[in-house]
C-alpha cells in the first residue's frame, strides 16, 4: 500500500470513528453545514437578530420621539456620497435640504437641495440617550455633523424609517419569542401528561386541545381588540398580544409530544426507570422528552416565523400593536395608502426586512428538520 493510500485509509478510519462517537448535537451540526440554503438563512437570521438587539446603537435616533424631523417629512432616502460636480471628498457627505415657500407652489412649503452646503457623516457621535442591559448610553454608530441623516427616508410624521425598521425587528422578534416560549411550555406539559398517562386523562386533554385548535384567530382578536381598554399602555398591549399568541399556538407541538410519548412510554428504558422508583415527572423530564430533543428544537425554530407572521398580520389590520410601538406590522400599515404607493415608495423598505426575516426562519427550520432526521445519511 502506497503512502497516499495509507493516509486516505487513516482519514477514512478517523472519519468513521468520529461519526460513531459523535453526540447528537454534533451529528445535527455536521448535516446542517452541508445545506447551503440553510447556512445562508442562518447567517441572515443572525444578522437580523443582532441588528434588532443592538438597534439603539446601530440607529442614529429614537424612532418614536427624538427622531422626528419636522423639516423633512415624507423625505426620500439620503444616500451618502464621496464625490459630485463640486469635487471629491475623503469623508462621506450629504447635501443640505432647505424648506422654503415658493410662489410657484402658492406659497406652500417646498424642500430644495443645497448642493453647495455639505454635511459630513461621522462615526460614534453622541446623541439620544438609550438604555442597554440597564446601562444608559449616548453613543451611536453614525450620524452627521449637522442636522439629521435618514438612510431609508422619513414617514409622514418625519420619523426616521431606518431607526424604526431596526427597532421594529426587535419588537417583532420579542413578541415571537414570548409567544413561542409560552406555547412551548404548555405543549410540553399538556402533551407530556397526555401521552404518558393516556386513558381518560388523554381524552380530556385532547378535547381541550381540539377546542383550542378550532378557535378562529381573526374573530378572537377582533373580540379582544374591542375588550382592550384604550388606557392601556403600549407595553401592556405588547405583553397581552404575546400571551394570547402563545395560548393559541401550543396545540400542534402538544400533539407531536403526545404521539411520541405514546410510542415511547412502553420502552425498556422507561420501564427500568419506573422500577427504580422514578416519579412520572422525572421519567417524562429526564428520559422521554430528551429522546426527541432535536425535534422539539426544530419545531421551535419553525414556530417563530408563524408567530412573527401572526403579530404582523394582526398589527397590519389594526388588531395588534399600535403606535407608538414600532413593529413590522405597525410599519406595514403605511404601505396600504394610495399616496404612499404612488409617491413615497421608500416606505416599502421594511417589507424587504420582513420577507428576509421570515424566509431566514423557514430555511433554517427546514435545514434543522433535515439535519435532525436520524435516518439521514451523513455523507450527503
Amino acid at each position: 500500500m502506497s503512502v497516499t493510500e495509507n493516509v486516505d485509509a487513516n482519514v477514512e478510519r478517523s472519519r468513521k470513528e468520529a461519526y460513531f462517537t459523535a453526540s447528537q448535537g454534533q451529528l445535527i451540526w455536521t448535516r446542517f453545514k452541508k445545506q447551503r440554503a440553510a447556512m445562508i438563512g442562518a447567517l441572515v437570521l443572525a444578522l437580523l437578530v443582532l441588528s434588532g438587539l443592538f438597534a439603539p446603537f446601530l440607529t442614529p435616533y429614537d424612532p418614536t420621539i427624538v427622531g422626528r424631523d419636522k423639516d423633512y417629512q415624507n423625505g426620500a432616502p439620503q444616500i451618502p456620497r464621496l464625490w459630485d460636480e463640486n469635487g471629491f471628498s475623503l469623508r462621506p457627505f450629504l447635501y443640505t435640504y432647505e424648506r422654503t415657500r415658493s410662489i410657484k407652489t402658492n406659497f406652500r412649503w417646498v424642500t430644495e437641495v443645497n448642493k453647495d452646503k455639505r454635511r459630513y457623516v461621522v462615526l460614534f457621535p453622541q446623541g439620544d440617550k438609550y438604555t442597554f442591559l440597564g446601562v444608559t448610553f449616548r453613543t451611536h454608530l453614525f450620524g452627521v455633523n449637522e442636522g439629521k441623516i435618514h438612510l431609508f427616508g422619513t414617514d409622514a410624521t418625519g420619523k426616521d424609517i431606518f431607526s424604526r425598521t431596526f427597532h421594529a425587528i426587535n419588537t417583532s422578534l420579542a413578541v415571537g419569542t414570548i409567544g413561542v416560549l409560552i406555547a412551548f411550555v404548555l405543549a410540553l406539559v399538556i402533551g407530556g401528561v397526555s401521552g404518558y398517562y393516556g386513558g381518560w386523562i388523554d381524552s380530556v386533554l385532547q378535547m381541550i386541545t381540539d377546542a383550542v385548535r378550532t378557535i378562529p384567530a381573526i374573530p378572537l382578536f377582533m373580540a379582544l381588540a374591542a375588550f382592550i381598554p384604550d388606557v392601556w399602555s403600549a407595553e401592556t398591549r405588547f405583553f397581552f398580544i404575546s400571551i394570547i399568541l402563545g395560548f393559541i399556538g401550543w396545540p400542534t407541538l402538544a400533539r407531536r409530544v403526545r404521539t411520541h410519548l405514546l410510542t415511547e412510554r412502553n420502552q425498556e428504558y422507561v420501564l427500568a426507570a419506573q422500577l427504580c422508583g422514578a416519579s412520572p415527572g422525572h421519567v417524562i423530564r429526564r428520559h422521554l422528552l430528551p429522546s426527541f430533543t432535536s425535534y422539539i428544537i426544530v419545531d421551535l425554530i419553525i414556530s417563530f416565523p408563524y408567530m412573527v407572521l401572526s403579530e404582523t398580520a394582526l398589527s397590519f389590520i389594526g388588531l395588534g400593536l399600535k403606535e407608538p410601538v414600532n413593529s413590522l406590522g405597525v410599519m406595514l400599515q403605511n404601505v396600504t395608502k394610495a399616496d404612499v404607493l404612488l409617491n413615497y415608495q421608500w416606505n416599502f423598505i421594511p417589507v424587504i426586512f420582513f420577507i428576509a426575516l421570515v424566509l431566514a426562519f423557514v430555511y433554517v427550520g427546514d435545514g434543522l428538520r433535515d439535519a435532525a432526521d436520524p435516518y439521514a445519511d451523513i455523507k450527503k
